[in-house]
Parts: structure tokens; C-alpha cells; sequence
């Protein structure tokens, strides 16, 4: 009898601007009740449209740094215009702990600290076709200025440069099809040898006793054709 581990996977998805994390975490959290997004906390405004606790959990930058203190945080970053982003750890280990699957959005900076702290973790980067598509999928968005696209640039070949850190790198160049890979990808890591808690096999010489012991077993024909 095999016994499988019942946490659940911390899951991170990474990827370059523009590349459709966003979308493909959506599509993998469609009817699925077994896979939670972590919302992470910022220290950045809440922009039009976003929800307090739905698209990140908004506080101030007192706020933020009070909870580094505190060690409430898997990990976190000050990254563009001096904004903090971070992970929270208390709402991630008891979502993992009630059996449920986790995915992180986090950069790769953030999935090597994940990463080091919990060595299972499942690390897919998401790209691009080309960055020639990165760039007109920026400029259709018109929603940044010409030095925020340029430092997207910049930081997405910084971050392709580290690809070689993750476990899988698929490419968007269909959003089902990437999405079919990634749950692929999602399914055959809970296949991992390393899941079995407990693995009970059979006494060989009492079983095969009981094998040359079966009726159905000693009357067994096998045709091997001529």
C-alpha cells in the first residue's frame, strides 16, 4: 500500500513582462478547488479597479516594514519606484497544510529565496514568442511611459538570463495550449517519488507461497501461438 503526502505543492510562476502569467494563472484556477493564488502584500497605491485583499493586500510602507520585523513574509522585494511586494508566510504554510496547491506570481529574484527556504518547490518561467512581441504587446496596452518600458526591458533579459534556475520554461505562443502544458507540468510533479510518506510492500516469500498456491493461478493457461 503506497500513502502519498497530503500537503499540498508551493507552486511558483515566473515569467517576462508581458508574457501572460496573469491569464494562464487564471485558466488554472478555473474550476479547479484544489489550487489557491497567494495574495501578496505592497506598499504601492491601489490603482483603478484593483480590490484591497483580491489583487494584493494594499498597506503603507510602516505598515510593510513593521511586518519584515515581524518575520511575516516568505519573501519580499523593494523593487520598481522603491514599492515593496512580499509573500506572505502565515496565509501560504495553512493554505499547504489543508492539502491545497499554492501558486506564487513572483519575480525570479523571490523564487530563489522560496526556493532556498522550501527546496520542492515547482518553479516554471513562463516567455514570450519573441520580445519582439513583448514590445508590441507593450505599446498596444499604452498604459506606461517610454522609461517604464525600457526599464521592463531591461529587467526581462536580466530575467531570461536566469532561466537555467527553474525547473520548466514554457513558451506563449497559445494561450491553451501553454496552459495544457503548465497543468502537465502541475500534475506530474505530484508524482515525485519524494511524495510517498509511507510504502508498504508485501513478505515476497509469503505472497509467492500464496501465488503457487492459487487454483486460479496453478490452472492458469497462457497461449504463446505456435
Amino acid at each position: 500500500m503506497i500513502k502519498t503526502k497530503k500537503t499540498g505543492e508551493l507552486i511558483i510562476i515566473s515569467g517576462t513582462t508581458c508574457a501572460g502569467k496573469g491569464t494562464i494563472i487564471n485558466k488554472l484556477l478555473e474550476n479547479n478547488n484544489n489550487i489557491c493564488l497567494s495574495t501578496s502584500y505592497t506598499s504601492r497605491p491601489i490603482r483603478p479597479k484593483e480590490t484591497n485583499g483580491v489583487d494584493y493586500y494594499f498597506v503603507t510602507h510602516e505598515e510593510f516594514e513593521e511586518k519584515i520585523k515581524n518575520n511575516d513574509f516568505l519573501e519580499y522585494a523593494r523593487v520598481r519606484y522603491r514599492e515593496y511586494f512580499g509573500t506572505p508566510k502565515k496565509e501560504v504554510i495553512e493554505i499547504l497544510k489543508s492539502g491545497k496547491d499554492v501558486i506564487l506570481e513572483i519575480d525570479v529574484q523571490g523564487a530563489q529565496i522560496i526556493k532556498e527556504k522550501f527546496p520542492n518547490t515547482l518553479l516554471i518561467f513562463i516567455l514570450a514568442p519573441s520580445m519582439e512581441e513583448v514590445k508590441r504587446r507593450i505599446l498596444k496596452r499604452k498604459t506606461e511611459t517610454q522609461e517604464q518600458i525600457i526599464d521592463r526591458f531591461k529587467t526581462a533579459y536580466k530575467e531570461i538570463n536566469e532561466v537555467n534556475k527553474y525547473n520548466y520554461v514554457v513558451i506563449n505562443d497559445d494561450i491553451d495550449k501553454c496552459v495544457e502544458k503548465v497543468k502537465s507540468i502541475i500534475l506530474a510533479n505530484k508524482c515525485r517519488v519524494d511524495r510517498i510518506e509511507e510504502m508498504s510492500v508485501e513478505n515476497e516469500e509469503e505472497f509467492m507461497h500464496e501465488l503457487l498456491m492459487d487454483k486460479d493461478f496453478i490452472n492458469l493457461k497462457i497461449d504463446y501461438g505456435e
